[in-house]
């Protein structure tokens, strides 16, 4: 029987003591080594890493992410590489599955689900959980690098550009943007002191007023996150090439924050003639729709996030924009319609949902 290949787990930390354990403990059974670039930190993540036989190697800080991490990838001798964050855990992984993708000779990519906490640490909240397949593994020696200062991305060898990464079902939680763990680390000054270094590169990609648009719209700064996005959707529309569907999640998430509901309304049908499963966009015209006491229309948004799920790897997703959360404004739309049985039954719905 052959080996199963190797993984090497990279990361770059710095002051993570209050997660790194639960991260480490998480992936020690499937990491053949780990490897850990620290840029600085002066609590006991140092420490609490070679508990667990990890590969320490300090780095000096250079404001820029990617080049952190490829420092990490150097030096990796797996055959696959792993990456994570310290603020990240590793669900249980099934490991004949893990072991089936890792030696399929066809593949070198693959994407993982991550599930984004927000809100209160301690408090963790469905209504606050984003869902969203990131490209997290892939085969080590072929060429696979990162770049990018800040929101650092997967640099593709010219082989592997414009293949989608197979999506396998092994869930990284991510706790980074709790409000107590953004707050302790100054996160949002943080990126857009470099977001606003990568915007003044006059070759920069147009994700870059994109993640400053979420950065401000995390910071409620709704104004500044409504003129940056559209920026970014400009950007890429002059470089003939079609917007990806964050842009106008983050779009119209804005809009709603602003209470512009009629605007909202009149606009997001182009982007859902772009992006027609995006449950998201669905969803929020049926909000825009409820806004607008437009309770019939309203119900058929909620109907179509309903038989579309919320469980997509192409999208970035709220859960429940295709489950509870649909059941519950459907039962809020029969309410107003008069229709009390109908309404119950959606609200008895959404309780099912939740509590699976």
């Amino acid at each position: 029987m052959s080996k199963t290949p190797s993984v090497s787990l990279c990361m770059i930390v710095k002051d993570e003591a209050a997660f790194i354990e639960k991260c480490l403990q998480s992936i020690k059974e499937l990491a053949d080594e780990i490897i850990i670039v620290d840029t600085g930190s002066t609590d006991e993540t140092v420490q609490l890493c070679e508990k667990f036989n990890a590969k320490v190697y300090s780095y000096e800080w250079k404001d820029h992410f990617a080049d952190a991490r490829n420092y990490a990838l150097s030096f990796a001798t797996g055959d696959w590489i792993l990456w994570l964050d310290g603020d990240e855990e590793l669900a249980t992984v099934d490991k004949s599955i893990l072991a089936e993708k890792l030696t399929n000779p066809h593949a070198d990519l693959y994407s993982l689900p991550v599930l984004n906490y927000s809100g209160e640490s301690g408090k963790i909240n469905k209504n606050n959980t984003y869902l969203f397949y990131q490209p997290r593994l892939f085969r080590n020696h072929i060429g696979i690098t990162f770049q990018n200062r800040i929101h650092e991305t997967l640099r593709l060898p010219h082989v592997l550009v414009g293949k989608e990464p197979e999506p396998v079902p092994f869930t990284i939680h991510h706790f980074g943007y709790l409000l107590d763990i953004t707050e302790r680390k100054n996160k949002g000054h943080r990126n857009i002191t470099l977001l606003q270094q990568e915007l003044a590169e006059p070759d920069h990609s147009p994700w870059i007023e994109y993640h400053l648009a979420s950065e401000y719209y995390r910071n409620e700064q709704y104004s500044l996150a409504f003129q940056y996005v559209n920026l970014s959707i400009i950007r890429f529309l002059q470089q003939n090439t079609m917007p990806h569907s964050l842009l106008y999640k983050l779009k119209y998430a804005t809009i709603i924050e602003t209470g512009s509901y009629e605007g909202g309304s009149e606009a997001i049908d182009k982007a859902l003639i772009l992006y027609p499963d995006y449950v998201d966009l669905h969803f929020y015209k049926g909000y825009f729709l409820f806004k607008m006491n437009k309770y019939k229309e309203a119900l058929n948004s909620f109907e179509t996030c309903l038989e579309l799920g919320d469980h997509h790897t192409n999208y970035l997703i709220l859960q429940g924009t295709g489950s509870f959360k649909a059941w519950h404004y459907k039962g809020l739309c029969h309410e107003q319609l008069g229709n009390k049985e109908l309404a119950e039954e959606a609200f008895k719905q959404e309780k099912i949902d939740l509590d699976n």
